[in-house]
């Protein structure tokens, strides 16, 4: 008898344990990867080694990125991209899918397609000589076959549909392209409405290849830019009205359009991310976020950096936290920090990055 309740009590606790235990175990992270697509704010380095002088592997870029090295993302330190992963526990940074140092584990996790200067418009990307978004989109559906052949069909199904993808275009249609190429041709809101269509177009793409999970971020408030003060803003170097109403009015149909595709798109999950609204605000108050300047660049001051763009290591402040411009139109890591804590909690994420 006693052999025997033994024989059973050690059933019991067997029994307990297979169906209490394995799903913890089993359990994947609730973002299995990140990926990004646009323009310079969430590169990190897909035009390193393009022929165009939109790219910024060489010092000072990088001199607070781990390790100060210089990796093609256009920051003193990490960017959106990398910031937003590591919150939600992805990975610390994301690689450019160019990369020449690409590991299967970094297909697995991640990687960002987006080019310094691209746009939805192709002009755009071709003045510049950088990743025009549909070959950005023709880039990530060689990814899905690369992903496939490490993981299988069911897995990489599985991490696309589960996975963050943030893209971030419009910026140098409306700041540089309109402004400089466009304006004395064609009215402002015909070129936004063309712009809309092929950002509604482009969001459609992702959804046919099994993504659902977009943060659509929106422009920068492009007249406070250093670079946008320098040109627009007067002797002065006020922000610039008309390019702040511009990238608005930008954002404004942006908005609009992600909802009507969310609407219509079964269980597409797709959200417009507003940066311009956090961004303006530390610009207007940048005391109380313990910023000392909020109009220069840290690298390549005013009135010669806003104009020839990016970084030298003659022009470079000592310390790039109490800017909130790196160069003439890229944000510091600092406080691209505040701004993604921001999205964060508008997104509902229950984590924050630690400055």
């Amino acid at each position: 008898m006693e052999q025997l309740f033994w024989e059973r009590a050690v059933s019991i606790v067997f029994v307990f344990f297979a169906i209490r235990f394995p799903r913890a175990v089993a359990a994947k992270p609730a973002v299995p990867a990140l990926f990004s697509f646009g323009d310079s704010i969430l590169d990190t380095g897909n035009n390193n080694n393009l022929q165009t002088m939109s790219k910024c592997n060489f010092p000072p870029y990088g001199r607070d990125f781990p390790g100060g090295v210089p990796t093609g993302r256009f920051c003193n330190g990490k960017n959106p991209t990398d910031l937003i992963a590591s919150a939600l526990g992805v990975k610390e940074t994301v690689p450019a899918y160019l990369s020449t140092t690409l590991t299967p584990q970094d297909l697995i996790t991640g990687v960002s397609f987006a080019s310094g200067g691209s746009g939805l418009d192709d002009l755009t990307s071709q003045v510049q000589g950088v990743i025009t978004t549909p070959a950005q989109l023709a880039n990530f559906k060689e990814y899905i076959g690369k992903l496939t052949a490490v993981v299988g069909q069911q897995r990489a199904s599985e991490i696309l549909a589960n996975s963050i993808f943030l893209v971030s275009a419009g910026n140098n249609d409306v700041a540089f392209t309109y402004s400089f190429l466009l304006a004395t041709t064609r009215p402002f809101p015909v070129y936004v409405s063309y712009l809309i269509s092929l950002a509604k177009n482009f969001y459609k793409n992702l959804y046919d290849l099994g993504v659902r999970k977009v943060w659509v971020l929106s422009t920068l408030p492009l007249g406070c830019l250093p670079g946008g003060r320098t040109t627009g803003g007067g002797p002065l170097r006020f922000c610039a009205e008309l390019a702040n109403m511009e990238a608005q009015t930008f954002n404004g149909q942006l908005s609009a359009a992600v909802d009507s595709l969310r609407a219509s798109l079964p269980n597409y999950d797709i959200r417009f991310v507003d940066v311009y609204t956090p961004f303006l605000s530390i610009i207007n108050n940048p005391q109380a976020s313990g910023f000392t300047d909020a109009g220069e660049a840290c690298c390549g001051t005013a009135p010669f950096g806003g104009v020839s763009g990016l970084c030298n290591l003659l022009e470079i402040c000592p310390n790039p936290s109490t800017y909130i411009f790196w160069d003439f139109a890229h944000p510091t890591e600092r406080a691209y920090q505040l701004v993604v804590n921001s999205i964060l909690q508008k997104m509902n994420m229950n984590t924050s990055i630690t400055n």
